[in-house]
């Protein structure tokens, strides 16, 4: 990413002051979108440094489905689960924008959102015979980044949980200090 600011900078396709100013953006860029917008204007799609994602959707039928580690969130990703299981942990997840879509169809079965803290969720839709079950959810601020989940659930159900901190861990961090 940097490296081809530096080149267009030197090819003079930027001025010193877009290329400081679209540095400087990169560094404290929070999505990859962000990152990926800075550069659009200098080199064609194939040869992007990054290319957002555009994965089909994520199917638990019958099974269990499960996205986890690091992986690209694109900003609008289809969610099925058909008497199956679908996990999305997102904790170590890169969001390709600030607000996310979730379209999770759900027919007797489970969506389970792993969200990390910092992130909000806001879950909409319909549900029969079905639940939702969302654990911290707070008002979002402006900066904060958004995981919006429209829901259509027939006996399912959509379950956002928020990893507890340990408390073994800070005491072992304060004992180490």
């Amino acid at each position: 990413m940097i490296a081809l600011l530096n080149e267009a900078a030197g090819d003079g396709r930027l001025t010193l002051s877009e290329h400081s100013e679209r540095v400087e953006r990169a560094y404290s860029a929070r999505t990859l979108g962000e990152l990926a917008a800075l550069t659009t204007d200098l080199a064609v799609a194939s040869a992007q440094p990054i290319r957002l994602d555009g994965r089909k959707p994520i199917a638990g039928i019958f099974g269990r489905e499960r996205r986890d580690g690091r992986w690209v969130v694109p900003d609008r990703l289809g969610v099925t689960a058909i008497f199956g299981e679908v996990v999305l942990d997102l904790r170590e997840a890169v969001l390709q924008s600030r607000r996310v879509t979730l379209l999770a169809t759900v027919l007797g079965g489970t969506v389970q959102l792993i969200v990390p803290e910092g992130v909000a969720v806001e879950v909409t839709g319909s549900a029969m015979l079905s639940g939702r079950r969302q654990a911290g959810t707070a008002a979002a601020q402006p900066d904060t980044p958004v995981i919006e989940v429209h829901t259509f659930s027939l006996a399912g159900r959509v379950k956002v949980v928020r990893p507890r901190k340990s408390r073994w861990r800070g005491a072992l961090n304060r004992r180490r200090s």
